[in-house]
């Protein structure tokens, strides 16, 4: 019997903490922008105060493309710009991740599609958060975009990464 008791708590302990994990992981859509026919999901789970965001993306053109967090959930507008500039929340300048002298909490990178224009990327930070009270780590209400080009890492404002062909808002 007790045993049978310890069992049940141990079950429901563990239904407690996959649900709680739950409202840490949030998978969005990519929509096509600017013409393109870039689609994909992107997903942001958060454990122990470190978040991974795994890209999943086709309809690419083969090469190197920019990968960045923008300031709002808004992609509503054809070319992409309704989603604002790159999230920068400590108003730092645009740079390549962990750059000393600044960049963006949204400069994520670059990443290389294939021939047949797919592409995964994975990449992984404690300097966001999901649906956290701080402003300056919560990437709920942000959007995702994927450039046509790469950044280049030092151009002012966004990195010089061409048109925005993809857009996922992040959103709970």
């Amino acid at each position: 019997m007790r045993k049978g008791i310890f069992m049940m708590l141990a079950g429901l302990l563990l239904i407690t903490v996959s649900c709680s994990s739950n409202d840490k992981e949030l998978t969005i859509n990519l929509e096509s922008k600017s013409g393109s026919d870039v689609s994909g999901t992107v997903t942001f789970t958060e454990v122990e105060g470190k978040v991974k965001m795994v890209a999943v993306m086709q309809g690419l053109e083969p090469g190197p493309h920019a990968i960045h967090i923008h300031e709002k959930a808004d992609c509503s507008s054809a070319d992409g710009t309704s989603a604002g500039g790159h999230w920068n929340p400590t108003a730092q300048p645009h740079g390549k991740w962990n750059a000393p002298e600044g960049y963006h909490k949204g400069d994520i990178g670059n990443f290389e599609a294939d021939d047949e224009g797919k592409a995964e990327m994975e990449f992984s930070t404690d300097q966001w958060c999901v649906g956290c009270d701080d402003d300056t780590k919560n990437i709920v209400g942000k959007s995702i975009i994927v450039h046509a080009g790469v950044d280049d890492g030092k151009s002012q404002p966004s990195g010089n990464a061409g048109a925005r062909i993809s857009c996922g808002g992040i959103i709970k």
